[in-house]
């Protein structure tokens, strides 16, 4: 059990990459606690797992300050130490120009995306720093590091946001032992897909990466010793053109 001991708070842990994350840690003997805006999904996850570690939940709309904080002092008063967090809630738009999007969508790719990454390590750094110990997982994408049409325009600033973000706090946490790491995956068979602007065959979703597949690579991140750290990866499906 190479998680036993450790709790991990997951953003986005009711579906897609973040379930995935959560019972890839829970089955390595973790505590985690995953988060969502919305309950029914959240509890359905909590509920069916049967492995080792333990799965628990609690609402939170990272796009919102408040709820973040409301949040955080839920898991000091009933979890305890977060040792691990992992920022995987996102979100997309299906008009994704500069020409067919509004400036609303905009500020919701961007406030889920981004600022929602940064509320969350604004609330958990300061005690990782505190005591010289920490692990923060931002799920980015590779849109965040290559600008294309397929994630579009809120999406890709999104993602290149939150990309910066977890290199400019990594360079500045580093000094007191807490490790920061960008994920930037493909395509991935999650709820996302529904957001896309065309129907995507089942084909398709078959050549797809697979949440579990991100589950093995952040456990893998997530049990590397401390002097270890890796600060960027790209992962991604062999049949996507990497550009």
């Amino acid at each position: 059990m190479r998680l036993e001991g450790k709790t991990a708070v997951i953003t986005g842990g009711g579906t897609g990459i973040g379930e995935g994350i959560a019972k890839a840690f829970a089955a390595e003997g973790c505590r985690v606690v995953i988060a969502g805006r919305r309950e029914e999904p959240l509890k359905q996850v909590a509920d069916d797992w049967t492995g080792a570690g333990s799965v628990e939940y609690h609402t939170m709309d990272v796009s919102c300050l408040n709820s973040v904080q409301e949040f955080f002092d839920w898991v000091a008063d009933s979890v305890g130490q977060v040792d691990i967090l992992v920022n995987s809630a996102g979100t997309n738009i299906p008009n994704r120009t500069i020409a067919e999007m509004n400036p609303e969508q905009w500020d919701q790719v961007m406030a889920i995306n981004a600022s929602g990454a940064y509320y969350t390590m604004y609330a958990i750094l300061p005690q990782m720093r505190e005591r010289g110990d920490g692990i923060v997982i931002n799920i980015s994408s590779i849109s965040g590091i290559r600008s294309t049409a397929l994630g579009g325009v809120a999406y890709s600033a999104s993602k290149f946001a939150m990309a910066a973000l977890g290199i400019a706090s990594s360079n500045e946490a580093n000094v007191d032992g807490v490790r920061i790491t960008n994920i930037y995956p493909g395509e991935v068979e999650t709820p996302i897909l529904e957001k896309r602007p065309n129907p995507v065959t089942d084909e398709h979703r078959a050549r797809m990466l697979q949440p579990e597949d991100l589950g093995h690579l952040a456990l893998s991140i997530a049990t590397l010793p401390a002097r270890a750290h890796v600060p960027e990866v790209t992962i991604k499906p062999l049949s996507q053109e990497f550009m």
